[in-house]
């Protein structure tokens, strides 16, 4: 195991992964099955997850090798031997990628109306890298960050790596970002995301950073970077070339008044075990920069009480925050990672019970769906009927947070829009919901 000292950064790729030593533990139908599902969906993993994070004599029930590289199950039967002919029966590359892209078409590329109603225009130019959903909240993607140090099989920005271009989130132009920003008072929050920003080198992710610490006319209070680095390359911290600059600016942009936050994405506690990660955290929060912990609720993963428990209890005795247990997203291999909502909460509520206050500052199970954040409350019984209860963490109108709702019990549904009303033909939020989506579908058909 490497002790602190960075070794020498290495990706593997669909078209490289043959050469990891280790991939021989694997039967060749293993090797055969990343080849087919990573021609679909997207495969890239380095050697720090390789040799640090991965247990590789239990590799078929590890939860980071389930994590990182894909398996025939990922895809659904049909998109499996559809891919699997193909590749079987042509080296065309194009044929090859017009079969995928097909495929990917199917897997939901881009849930929850994200293009649809939260992409916003500034003087009637769309602003592609940016997604503004929440009042106080703006997403930005920079575009140099759109890659990861490691690729997650569950991810739901799948779309970014795959070279679907025409639906990919991604802008380069920091002066757009910040002239609507100063337009936008509202807003408080902006979230680097992608990708990984962390990906970035310092004089590229300094770019995006500085007009926020140097001349800030908007009303940003707080940044935030949605990141995976601290699970798949703590060393971008530790003796990095340039991490010592990197935390230099995140001092620096605490100190100009900004409150810095890492949405840091650990999936399983083996992630917060190495010594390069904890260190890298400590280093992180010598800054003074916060680190706040999510993920996503997966079955052959993380998908019991204990685990969600350890994870907790782990994140706050290294100084992190736990934040989000969020339910898988309804896209891409989701059918190979869902848990059913009623389940999702029993996991949730068992592994609540088994710590203390301090990390009771996680909010779940939370649904990022198309109206917003949607909170599975719990099971309850109204007037002899038993009920879901949910409730909005955000909501596309802000009036709708906090507002609990109800849908008629299923233990078998594992989506937001799966769900029916315990009472009445519809949900309080779907009138408006479905007036939002017109206004945007009639103004996009005015510019035309």
């Amino acid at each position: 195991m490497h002790l602190l000292t960075q070794p020498n950064y290495k990706a593997y790729a669909l078209n490289t992964f043959r050469n990891i030593p280790q991939i021989e533990r694997l039967s060749e139908s293993e090797r055969k099955a990343i080849e087919i599902v990573g021609n679909v969906l997207p495969f890239k993993v380095n050697n720090y997850v390789i040799d640090e994070l991965i247990d590789w004599d239990n590799y078929a029930d590890d939860p980071l090798f389930n994590l990182v590289f894909p398996n025939k199950e990922m895809l659904l039967p049909e998109h499996f031997s559809q891919m699997e002919h193909i590749l079987q029966n042509t080296t065309d590359r194009n044929l090859i990628r017009e079969t995928a892209y097909k495929i990917r078409l199917k897997l939901n590329p881009h849930p929850a109306g994200q293009v649809e109603l939260n992409v916003p225009e500034l003087e009637g130019v769309k602003l592609t890298g940016i997604q503004h959903k929440y009042r106080e909240t703006l997403l930005f993607f920079p575009s140099s960050g759109q890659t990861c140090h490691s690729y997650c099989t569950f991810c739901f920005r799948w779309p970014q790596f795959v070279g679907m271009n025409e639906i990919k989130f991604a802008m380069r132009e920091t002066e757009l970002l910040v002239k609507y920003l100063e337009q936008h008072q509202e807003v408080t929050d902006i979230l680097f995301t992608g990708g990984d920003p962390m990906i970035m080198k310092y004089e590229v992710f300094r770019q995006y950073i500085e007009p926020f610490i140097e001349s800030n006319r908007t009303n940003i209070q707080s940044i935030r970077i949605g990141t995976k680095s601290l699970g798949f390359w703590p060393y971008k911290f530790i003796d990095d070339e340039e991490s010592d600059k990197f935390l230099a600016l995140f001092e620096r942009a605490i100190k100009s008044g900004i409150n810095l936050a890492f949405m840091s994405h650990f999936n399983h506690p083996n992630e917060l075990k190495t010594p390069a990660v904890q260190k890298a955290i400590r280093r992180l929060r010598n800054t003074g920069l916060q680190i706040r912990t999510q993920s996503p609720l997966l079955r052959h993963i993380n998908d019991d009480a204990d685990t969600w428990a350890e994870m907790w209890r782990e994140q706050v005795n290294q100084n992190c925050i736990p934040y989000y247990m969020f339910v898988a997203r309804d896209t891409g291999a989701k059918h190979y990672f869902e848990v059913p909502l009623v389940h999702t909460w029993e996991i949730f509520r068992k592994a609540y019970q088994q710590v203390s206050g301090l990390c009771r500052t996680v909010r779940g199970p939370s649904m990022s769906a198309t109206p917003g954040k949607v909170q599975v409350l719990g099971v309850a019984r109204i007037a002899d009927k038993k009920v879901i209860t949910l409730r909005f963490l955000q909501g596309r109108n802000p009036d709708w947070v906090a507002r609990p709702f109800f849908a008629e019990y299923d233990d078998k549904a594992t989506w937001l829009n799966e769900l029916k009303p315990a009472f009445g033909d519809r949900f309080f939020y779907e009138d408006e919901l479905e007036r939002m989506y017109q206004a945007k579908t009639e103004g996009h058909l005015s510019d035309n």
